[in-house]
């Protein structure tokens, strides 16, 4: 059985596919394989990546028709990696930004934990080639984050993450968001609500030299306001529980003293 898929959704990334194959093979061994997920790249980057298969049976191509958001890559990549049996399952960006290089040791962290989160915001974690105004937006989106779920992730936003196949068998993926930093938190959320064990480790993310970034200021906004919307349902789930637990008490205590009513 194959154990390990680095899943890589592509759009346009023709000057960054090869390369960013080539790394991942180079850094891992045999039992890690890569499966691109193109959404029918006009650039040709589906065509690159059909020719890095033809090279080599650790590469993979999944072409997708429809562009529904990074989410919908993923998902798509997921389900592909767990019907041809992968153990783990990586999420990482084509443009660089993520090191391959760091795979080895995440892939090693797997094998005690649910979830693997590469985080920049961790001690030792850090970014290059990033303005401050973009620095500030991530830590201040990733600090929200904490306080209106409740948790102790410092970087629920990044995208370099390894999955165990138990994980997403656990995880609720039906209706889960499908673009960018919404799809990230989301994910994270929801196995942290599932009981997951969720570990971060330190990376160093590096801003893509070639292409566009796809991250937009719609999909920030999306994001915040997700966020403020599960924290809301939180803080309403937690004050319905309470108020049950506060219906409860009496009738505890009345059976408490007739108990030791009785004991007299």
């Amino acid at each position: 059985m194959n154990e390990s898929l680095v899943i890589i959704p592509t759009y346009d990334e023709a000057e960054n596919i090869r390369p960013i194959v080539a790394r991942t093979l180079a850094a891992t061994d045999d039992r890690v394989h890569v499966l691109v997920v193109d959404d029918n790249s006009p650039d040709g980057t589906g065509d690159i990546a059909e020719q890095l298969a033809s090279e080599t049976d650790r590469v993979h191509v999944l072409h997708r028709t429809v562009k529904d958001g990074l989410g919908g890559a993923y998902l798509a990549g997921f389900a592909w990696g767990l019907e041809h049996g992968y153990d783990r399952l990586v999420e990482m960006d084509a443009d660089g930004s993520h090191h391959p290089e760091y795979l080895p040791w995440m892939l090693e962290l797997a094998d005690s934990n649910d979830l693997v989160l590469g985080s920049r915001w961790v001690k030792g974690g850090q970014v290059e080639n990033w303005p401050w105004y973009r620095e500030a937006l991530s830590r201040g989106g990733n600090l929200y984050t904490r306080l209106a779920l409740g948790i102790a992730v410092r970087d629920a936003t990044g995208g370099f993450r390894v999955f165990t196949r138990t994980a997403l068998e656990r995880i609720d993926l039906d209706g889960s968001r499908r673009r960018g930093t919404a799809f990230q938190v989301d994910l994270c959320w929801r196995a942290l609500e599932a009981g997951l064990h969720v570990v971060e480790t330190p990376i160093t993310f590096t801003e893509r030299e070639h292409g566009v970034s796809k991250m937009s200021g719609n999909i920030v906004r999306e994001s915040l306001t997700l966020v403020t919307k599960w924290g809301i349902a939180r803080r309403l789930r937690e004050a319905r529980s309470l108020v049950r637990d506060h219906h409860r008490l009496p009738s505890v205590r009345r059976n408490a003293h007739v108990v030791k009513g009785r004991a007299a």
